[in-house]
C-alpha cells in the first residue's frame, strides 16, 4: 500500500483523485488546494485530508504526490517534490516555457516522474502502437493524427491556457513521438481563428495543421480544431509499407439502427474525460508501478520533447517558416 497525496482539486484533480480512492494499492493521504472548500469537498468524497503542500513534502509517510494544479506550478512543484524523495505524477504540459523546461533538465530527467500524455494508455493507441511496432503492416511511412474537440472553450480558459498547440495539439505531439519511435527535425505549422473571434482577439488560434518530418523522412500530419460540430474527434492513422492501422471514433454504445432510411450509429463520446476514462484508470495503475519502482512509461523528457514541438509549432505558424524544434 502507497501513501500518496494530490495537489490540485480542479477538474483532472477529481478524476486522479478518485481513481486513487479505488486503486486497492493506494490510500489518498491528502488533498492541497489553495481553494479550501474545493480542497474540503473532494476530501469528504474521497475520506482524505486537507493539508499545505509543505505538510506533504515533509511526511515522510507519503511516497508520492500527484500534480495537478494550475499548469504555471507544474514545474516548481515537480522540482520540490523530487528534492523531497516522493515520487511524482504530473500532469501536462512541464511548463509553458521551453527555456525554463530544459533549464531544469538536469534535476529532473531521470527522476521518477510520470507526466500525464494519458493518451498513451488509451488501450486503442496502445493496441495500434504494439501492433504497428511489431510489423503488422510493415515500416511505418506517415502519421494522420486527428484531435478535435467537441466545441471551444471559454475565453477565460484560452488565455491562460498557453494557446491551442501547448494546451490541445501537445497531446498529439507526444503521439507522434511515440509512434514514430524517430525524433522530427522540421515543423510546419498554419493556423487560423475560425470558431470563436474572441479566441483570435486572444492572440491565438482555433484550428491548426502542423507537418512534422524526420531526419529519415517519415511524415506526420496533425489536424486540430476547437469545434468538430459531432463530439470529440479522436483519429490516428499508421500508413505502412505494407497497409494501414487505424484507430477511429468510440461511441457512446456500440448500438446500431437498420433501417429504411440506412444505417446509424450512436454518438461519439463527447468529452476528454468520457473518452480517456480508462486511459486515466491505466495512468494511475502505472504510477503505482512507479512508486513500486518501475521507470515511467513517459518521462520528464517526453515533456520537454513535446514542449519543443509545441514552441515550433507556434514559431512557424507565426512566421509562416519552417522551424527546427
Amino acid at each position: 500500500m502507497h501513501n500518496i497525496a494530490l495537489i490540485g482539486a480542479g477538474r483532472i484533480g477529481r478524476i486522479h483523485a478518485h481513481n486513487a480512492t479505488r486503486h486497492p494499492r493506494v490510500a489518498l493521504a491528502a488533498i492541497v488546494d489553495p481553494q479550501e472548500g474545493a480542497a474540503s469537498a473532494l476530501a469528504n468524497e474521497c475520506g482524505s485530508r486537507v493539508a499545505t503542500l509543505e505538510q506533504v513534502l515533509a511526511d515522510p509517510s507519503i511516497a508520492g504526490v500527484v500534480i495537478a494544479s494550475a499548469t504555471d506550478t507544474h514545474l516548481e512543484y515537480s522540482l520540490r517534490a523530487v528534492q523531497a524523495g516522493k515520487a511524482v505524477f504530473c500532469e501536462k504540459p512541464v511548463d509553458q516555457d521551453l527555456a525554463r523546461a530544459r533549464g531544469v533538465a538536469s534535476a529532473l530527467s531521470g527522476a521518477r516522474l510520470l507526466l500525464g500524455f494519458n493518451r498513451r494508455f488509451d488501450p486503442h493507441f496502445a493496441a495500434l502502437e504494439s501492433r504497428l511496432h511489431a510489423g503488422e503492416v510493415g515500416a511505418l511511412e506517415s502519421l494522420q493524427i486527428t484531435s478535435n474537440d467537441p466545441s471551444p472553450p471559454p475565453p477565460a480558459y484560452v488565455a491562460v491556457s498557453g494557446g491551442l498547440f501547448k494546451d490541445m495539439a501537445i497531446h498529439d505531439f507526444d503521439m507522434a513521438r511515440w509512434l514514430l519511435r524517430e525524433e522530427p527535425v522540421e515543423v510546419f505549422a498554419r493556423g487560423s481563428c475560425l470558431v470563436d473571434p474572441e479566441i483570435g482577439l486572444l492572440g491565438d488560434v482555433d484550428t491548426a495543421r502542423t507537418l512534422l518530418r524526420t531526419a529519415s523522412g517519415r511524415l506526420c500530419v496533425i489536424a486540430n480544431s476547437r469545434r468538430s460540430g459531432f463530439g470529440y474527434d479522436q483519429r490516428i492513422e499508421a500508413y505502412g509499407s505494407g497497409g494501414l492501422l487505424r484507430v477511429d471514433n468510440v461511441h457512446e454504445t456500440t448500438v446500431q439502427a437498420w433501417t429504411a432510411q440506412g444505417a446509424a450509429s450512436d454518438r461519439f463520446r463527447n468529452f476528454f474525460l468520457d473518452r480517456y476514462a480508462e486511459a486515466y484508470r491505466r495512468e494511475m495503475d502505472h504510477f503505482v508501478e512507479v512508486l513500486d519502482g518501475a521507470t515511467p512509461a513517459v518521462g520528464y523528457d517526453d515533456g520537454v520533447a513535446a514542449l519543443a514541438l509545441a514552441e515550433a509549432a507556434a514559431e512557424s505558424a507565426r512566421t509562416g517558416q519552417v522551424c527546427r524544434p
